[in-house]
């Protein structure tokens, strides 16, 4: 999914050590996917409750949430709204993909090759309605804030990070640098040791940062020439032009300066609506929810175990020694965080208006004034 630009790109690799202290937007969608389609057993079935409901993106989305608390990290999860008209057949391809894979996953376990089947099984993972709202009342429960955005996800993180709300867009894809991201943090959410597929092979993952600025003057091309430089490799929005790949993409925008002469000149027969595609990169507002406020507390032990053991039988040890985990990172107030007694607006995990942070005046139990406890006084 997304613009494969990821050949010009040099990311400088990091720990999560590393970002302590960021608050980093990362997209909700694409982090669901992940969970969905790796956390799943050596036939490819996903985590399921005892009334066969699937848990697989609770219990990744639980777990590797309370990893970024504790390593210091605040986290915010943003989630897509209506796509682009121009998305639309992209996403109606997706899901034919993803039938075909879900009967290659059927054949595959009923010829008992478990390695294919359980391919396959990632390849089908679908993210519906019933999951995000799963994913939200979960966030919820942790006191972890979460927007809505209007359109493309990754637009509503670069929006954040470009206002200064935020440190960092994080996400796999590289969407979120052609919609103006500052930065972008990848390999957030799948961070530790991978079993690579088909083989009996492991590979370290840790996170990459990229840096916007440093890439364009690396390339030596101006923001609008990168968002060029992926329209002519193909984006979500147009497939772009057959066999041009991103070096040939970037050699051609750095020669004529633009997509239209490129086109004329390398004499491709095929019409990309460009215009069309540059306004969904350049005007970000049509998928921006402006209307939000970032707030972190304590997880809510009472309500995180009620929905996760006792609706979805999670294992009452492993969901406690996680929340002890948050706690004692937090137990000291970690800078960003409230004390989950003095709960934050909910206004702001829905996405409704969002309403002022309290002034000087105001205080939690700590005795800490609310706008310095809540969002903190450093770096973002």
């Amino acid at each position: 999914m997304g613009v494969k630009i990821g050949d010009l790109i040099s990311p400088q690799i990091t720990d999560l050590k590393h970002l302590k202290g960021k608050k980093i937007a990362i997209d909700g969608l694409i982090s669901l996917y992940q969970f969905l389609a790796s956390i799943r057993g050596v036939d490819g079935q996903p985590l399921k409750d005892q009334q066969g409901r699937v848990t697989s993106h609770l219990a990744g989305l639980f777990y590797r949430t309370i990893n970024l608390v504790e390593a210091g990290i605040r986290p915010v999860y943003v989630f897509d709204g209506r796509p682009p008209e121009l998305k639309v057949e992209t996403l109606q391809k997706r899901n034919e993909q993803r039938s075909v894979a879900k009967k290659q996953w059927d054949v595959a376990i009923a010829d008992g090759r478990m390695e294919d089947a359980r391919v396959y099984a990632q390849a089908s993972a679908k993210v519906d309605q019933n999951i995000v709202q799963d994913a939200k009342m979960l966030l919820n429960t942790m006191n972890v804030p979460w927007v809505q955005g209007k359109g493309e996800g990754e637009a509503q993180a670069a929006y954040m990070a470009k206002q200064g709300d935020v440190w960092a867009a994080g996400s796999q894809d590289f969407d979120a640098l052609l919609f103006g991201t500052p930065r972008l943090v990848r390999n957030l959410t799948i961070t530790g040791r991978r079993k690579l597929p088909r083989k009996n092979e492991y590979v370290v993952i840790k996170p990459e940062v990229i840096d916007l600025s440093e890439m364009l003057q690396q390339l030596d091309v101006t923001f609008e020439q990168l968002i060029d430089i992926g329209i002519l490799i193909g984006t979500d929005y147009h497939p772009g032009v057959k066999g041009v790949g991103p070096k040939t993409a970037l050699k051609a925008i750095k020669k004529y300066n633009s997509i239209e002469p490129a086109l004329s000149a390398g004499g491709f027969q095929v019409e990309i609506p460009y215009e069309e595609i540059r306004a969904i990169f350049q005007n970000i507002d049509q998928h921006v929810n402006s209307s939000y406020a970032l707030n972190w507390a304590k997880p809510n032990r009472e309500q995180v175990l009620e929905l996760l053991v006792e609706q979805h039988a999670f294992s009452t040890d492993r969901v406690e020694n996680a929340l002890n985990r948050a706690d004692n990172t937090l137990r000291t107030h970690h800078r960003g965080y409230s004390c989950g007694s003095c709960p934050p607006p909910w206004e702001a995990r829905r996405g409704d208006s969002a309403p002022s942070p309290p002034g000087e005046s105001g205080a939690c139990c700590s005795g800490t004034p609310f706008d310095k406890h809540l969002f903190g006084s450093g770096e973002q």
